[in-house]
């Protein structure tokens, strides 16, 4: 089982929660791997020359991938039987690595949790063009300008001081040798990965944590409010009818109260980011494989109380947050001594419950 940690492609680390060293998933005969992978500007600036193809974040994942079906037999485990799975920035990655030419045959099954490579149908939402724009725009902020061998210049700045620019470059970017076709054509035109099974799935509330996280902290009190900020998904999604959004999601809504206006956007960022890219990827791929694979989705409903309290994410308010999965998937009940009471018998019930699953998924893939 071969895990891609989440982070937005800018930050993470398979360092940073106690749970992805995987010691309590590999007990249920599992060999399980992490990798780190470069991020932001390190892992997705896009040159438009062979030293800088964009994407490199992917093929350090994919580097990865190749490794272990070198050498996941001398560890016991089985070159032919890997499963790449990871949550959030690491299931965008897992659809990506789908998507790619370059990681055909490399893996049998596949787990995506909150997160998928979709956006609008008619484009996605970086193309090329505007991809390295982006790139000498970041450049010339450092003191790189166009006249000179801007990428030779950029590699001579100090590390920390491109991690102190405000916007970071983090996109993917497709028509590149790692994405050459956009998603919607290739799943059209069956041109990815589409000999595997798949398990994907989403918290039942992916929304409010996301916007905490993503628009960090936005003054929601109106309808105008409302408006502006779904103006804000188009740099993603680009051509957003935002009458229409606004008149679907505010439909029977108390907009005389910021708190509803505010739980309405977080239901539209949530279907914006996470559960219609998600859903519609595993849905098409599933029209695809027919009845040679298997493809199962499924809907997150239990949170732990440690959880709420570590997010932030108040379940009475906020409901089941993103990333409420994580602390199951790796076992995280067992690795907490009882003694903190920080996790309960019911908690510790449910992760074995949820490793027993997804280790026999990357078995097996449900038959």
């Amino acid at each position: 089982m071969f895990w891609i940690h989440g982070g937005g492609l800018v930050n993470g680390s398979i360092f940073q929660m106690p749970p992805y060293n995987g010691i309590d998933l590999a007990a249920y005969d599992v060999v399980v791997v992490s990798t780190n992978y470069r991020l932001g500007p390190f892992g997705f600036l896009y040159g438009d020359r062979e030293d800088a193809p964009g994407n490199v974040g992917f093929y350090d994942q994919l580097l990865a991938i190749k490794w272990v079906r070198e050498n996941i037999h001398q560890f016991g485990g089985d070159r032919d039987r890997i499963t790449i799975f990871g949550e959030s920035a690491g299931s965008v990655s897992v659809s990506s690595q789908i998507l790619s030419p370059l990681s055909k045959g490399l893996y049998k099954r596949a787990i995506m949790e909150s997160g998928a490579h979709l956006y609008n149908k008619d484009r996605d939402s970086l193309n090329k063009t505007e991809a390295l724009s982006e790139a000498k725009q970041m450049a010339k902020q450092l003191n790189c300008s166009e006249t000179e061998d801007w990428l030779q210049c950029l590699r001579k700045v100090d590390a920390k001081d491109i991690l102190k620019l405000e916007k970071s470059v983090s996109t993917p970017v497709f028509e590149t040798e790692f994405l050459p076709v956009y998603t919607h054509k290739a799943l059209d035109d069956r041109l990815l990965n589409y000999d595997i099974d798949l398990m994907s799935g989403l918290t039942r509330n992916e929304g409010p944590l996301l916007v905490d996280l993503v628009l960090k902290q936005i003054n929601l009190q109106t309808v105008d409010d409302f408006k502006k900020y779904v103006k804000v998904g188009d740099e993603l999604y680009h051509g957003l009818d935002v009458q229409k959004v606004s008149d679907f999601y505010l439909n029977g809504v108390n907009t005389s109260s910021p708190a509803a206006i505010r739980r309405a956007y977080t239901d539209f960022f949530g279907d914006l980011m996470m559960n219609c890219p998600t859903y519609l990827f595993a849905k098409h791929l599933a029209q695809i494989v027919k009845n040679k694979h298997n493809v199962y989705f499924y809907e997150w409903t239990y949170q732990s109380q440690y959880f709420s309290k570590l997010m932030g994410c108040d379940e009475a308010t906020m409901g089941i947050c993103h990333g409420a999965d994580l602390p199951y998937i790796f076992g995280m009940p067992f690795q907490i001594p009882k003694q903190a009471h920080l996790f309960t018998e019911l908690d510790e019930k449910f992760a074995a419950d949820i490793m027993t699953l997804w280790s026999n998924f990357a078995k097996t893939g449900y038959k």
